[in-house]
This record gives C-alpha cells, structure tokens and sequence, in this order.
C-alpha cells in the first residue's frame, strides 16, 4: 500500500485554505466545491476543471463522480480525461461504475482492467453482459485474461473473487539475501505486500515472513528459522463475510488464499476486508427492512421492484393479522374500547420482537451464536422478554384500569402485554435461527415471520383474554 492510498487528502491544518474550500469538518466534499468544478465543466473550462481536481485522491473523484447528477457525469469524465484512472473507476459506486463502463468500449475496459490487481479488475467487469464480457477479455492480454477468466470460475462473494493472484512466494531453504535479491530482481513482482509466504516444493504454503522481520534479519539466515509457522489459510471457496470475521478475529494485515488440494493460489488483503465488512453490517440492516441494496444510485426500477415485493409480503402477512381481529367482531362490536387499546399489544410486541431479531441475526452473522450456545441464548432472550413483558404489562395494565376505571380491562391488557412480549422474544430468537439451520439468509425474511407472529399473537391473546374472562359480556 502506498502513502497516497493511506493518506487520502493532505493532513488537516486549521487555516488551510485548498483544505478547508475543498473538504468539510467530515472529509466530505463541499457542496460549493462540486458545484465550482461542474461550472467549470459546463462553461467549457477544462483546465480549471482539472486543476481543481488534480491534486484529489481517487476515492475523493469517485465521490465528485457519484454527486455530479447523472446527465453531467459523462462530461465531467470527458473534462478530466488522464485524472479519472482505473484506480478512481475501482472506488466508484458499483451503479454508478457499471453507467460508466457502458459507454466504453471492450478495449477501454480491458486497458483499465489491466491497471489493476485482480480483485478489482473482476469487480469492474463482472457485471457485464455476457457478451460485453467476452468483447472485454478478447481484448485483454493473455495473462491478464486467464488471471480474470479464473477469478470469474468461483461464485460470487467468495474469497476466489476477493482474492489477488499477485503475491510473493519464496521456499523455506532460501537464505534472507537469496530472498532481499529476488524481491530487486525483477519489475514483475507484486508491488504491494507485507508478509512473504513461504511454501513446500508443492507450492502449498508452510509459514509467513513480515518484512519488517526480513528486512531485521542477516542475509546468512535462513527463512525456516525466522518465519511463523502459524497462519491462517483462507479456503478459495469461503464466503466473503466468513473470510472478513476471520480477519477480524486474527487481526490479519493478509492472508493465503488456497484450492482443494492446498496449493497457494492467491492472498487477500486487509484494505479489500473493510470494504466488505462495512457492505455486510449495511446490507444485513436493509436485508431486515426489505429495503434492497439501500443504494441511493441504484435505478429506481430496480428499487421499486424490490421494495414492492417485500411490501406485497407484508401486505399478505397483515391481511393475515386482520383475520385474527376478524373472529372477534362480536366482542369488538360489544366492547368497542377493545379495538382502540389492542394496537398497543402488536405494537409492543413488534418492537421487542426486532429488537431481540436485530440481536440474534448480528450475532449469527459475526459467529457468536452457534449450536454450542443456542440453547443458553434461548434462555437468555426469553428471561429478557419476561422481564420486559412483566414492567409494561404492570405499567400498561395499571394505567388502563385507572383511566377506565375498568380494573378488568387492565389485567387483560397487562396479561396481554407479557404473553406477546414472550412470543416477542420466542419468534425474534427462533426464527433466524431456524433459517440459518436452513442455509437461508436469516436478515431476509426473518422480520416478515416475526412480525406476522407479534401481530397475530398480539391480537389473538388480547382479544382471547377479553373473550374468556367475560368482559365483553
């Protein structure tokens, strides 16, 4: 990793002027700045544009990209040909990049995929049509197209995809010299690294080296003696979520990628690990919501389609809810007091059931809960969603028997109240649990069960309890 790609802007000077007129107190472009730079484009001004951006990081001229409204977009580009690099088109927004790479052609994108590692070559070209796809690695150099050809072998979101081909590998029996020269000897190594792997004469790696370690070390040492043994090796098939909580736990700057056989096959990196960390934490929270990718430069189409689905769901899960209300029309009608209170018990029920949900599915996803302790959460949730149930049942029943004078109504709506907030609890554990045992993602469709549940429970056990008790008679 280079400086530039550590510091992303000049340090923060008070009175800095370029600083403070181009950034915000958040490093967020100012609002002014991208509008100065669109003028500029607008007007014809090239020069002025390009001098205003010159001195940008990539990922702050993605940024201008992605906030320059779309039909001014292709001219900003056009404006700062030579500036806008295979390393900006690598930080641009997925929606945003897949626009842009339309409009070129095969050649354009084979040149900006070669520029890159591998990783985020096959970013930039993966979403591509079919034949848009093959036009671009025609037009690649071979080893390039094959580095990009088996990258594209391995599905999606897996380490294959995240992995990059490009690393150093050196034998155990090699001297700290032997390996010093080899690092100087030729142009075509990886350029970016901070760890040598060492392997066995099958190419399957037996330890790591730091440089720091290498570079600390007499030339006459062997590697065997100074490389760490332990490592962790990252299967060419793992989930990306799994390979990111590994580099969590481990607290790894890289790691060794390898296939079945275990053979070395690539290296993953701490900077790709980030970005993904921070896409699942989001994704998993509009996964819950049904709310898509949540991109705000996703084409609406899609956005429209995807959040009408999950709303169509949720429409047949409260017709549902209204059922339940329906086969107590006769008390409601008797006791119309029960129709305005009973909104109070789903409601509450609903909420303690995404709260212990939004619990259960982080912990399923960042590995804390497993079979060894389900049970024990079981436990713990249900004696959270007692004790819960218990103070709003005796705070909401207490205050609903005085204003109603109705001390009845209140020890059913108190009743109510700890009955849905265990169902609460039982339904926001169980149910992720349940699709996880499934292989089925649980942030996708675990709110729609657990809400169906609330509703209906809620209802179900207010208005039972109003029914058996004889207050409606």
């Amino acid at each position: 990793m280079s400086d530039s790609d550590i510091i992303a802007t000049p340090p923060h000077e008070p009175g800095h002027p370029q600083e403070d007129r181009v950034h915000d107190e958040e490093d967020r472009l100012r609002p002014e700045f991208v509008r100065e730079v669109l003028d500029a484009v607008a007007d014809g001004d090239d020069e002025t544009a390009r001098a205003l951006v010159s001195e940008l990081h990539p990922a702050d001229i993605a940024d201008l990209i992605e906030l320059a409204p779309g039909d001014e977009r292709a001219d900003l580009i056009e404006a700062l040909a030579g500036i806008v690099d295979a390393d900006v088109y690598a930080e641009l927004n997925e929606h945003v990049r897949e626009d842009m790479i339309d409009e070129m052609e095969p050649q354009q994108v084979a040149d900006l995929a070669a520029q890159l590692d591998t990783d985020d070559a096959v970013a930039l070209i993966e979403d591509l049509e079919e034949d848009e796809q093959r036009a671009v690695l025609r037009a690649m150099e071979p080893d390039d197209r094959a580095a990009v050809e088996e990258a594209l072998t391995y599905p999606e979101e897996t380490a294959g995809r995240l992995m990059q081909r490009d690393l150093i590998a050196v034998p155990e029996h090699w001297k700290v010299g032997q390996v010093i020269d080899y690092l100087r000897s030729s142009d075509e190594l990886a350029t970016d690294f901070w760890e040598v792997f060492v392997v066995s004469p099958d190419h399957h790696p037996v330890g790591t080296c730091k440089l720091s370690t290498i570079l600390r070390s007499s030339r006459a040492i062997r590697v065997s003696e100074i490389m760490s043994r332990k490592q962790t090796l990252i299967p060419v098939d793992m989930d990306q979520e799994e390979v990111a909580l590994r580099f969590q736990k481990y607290a790894l700057i890289s790691a060794a990628v390898v296939d079945p056989s275990g053979r070395l096959v690539g290296m993953i990196t701490v900077d790709d690990i980030v970005h993904i960390i921070q896409e699942e934490a989001g994704e998993d929270v509009l996964l819950l919501s049904g709310a898509g990718d949540g991109d705000i430069n996703e084409p609406i189409a899609m956005t429209v389609r995807t959040r009408l689905t999950w709303l169509i769901i949720n429409l047949g899960t409260a017709i549902l809810a209204s059922s339940v209300v329906g086969f107590f029309q006769g008390e409601i009608s008797r006791f119309a007091l029960l129709a305005v209170l009973m909104p109070i018990v789903s409601g509450m029920g609903g909420n303690a059931g995404t709260q212990t949900l939004a619990v259960a599915v982080r912990a399923l996803a960042t590995n804390q809960l497993t079979s060894s302790n389900t049970m024990r959460m079981f436990g713990r949730e249900l004696t959270i969603a007692l004790s819960n149930g218990l103070s709003l049942g005796i705070l909401i029943g207490t205050g609903v028997g005085l204003i109603f004078s109705n001390p009845l109504l209140g020890v059913v709506m108190g009743s109510a109240m700890v009955i849905n907030n265990l169902i609460a609890g039982l339904a926001g554990i169980l149910v992720p649990v349940m699709l996880d045992r499934a292989q089925i993602d649980p942030a996708v469709s675990s709110a729609v069960f657990v809400t169906t549940a609330t509703d209906c429970m809620g209802f179900f056990s207010f208005l039972g309890l109003a029914a058996l008790t004889g207050l409606t008679g």
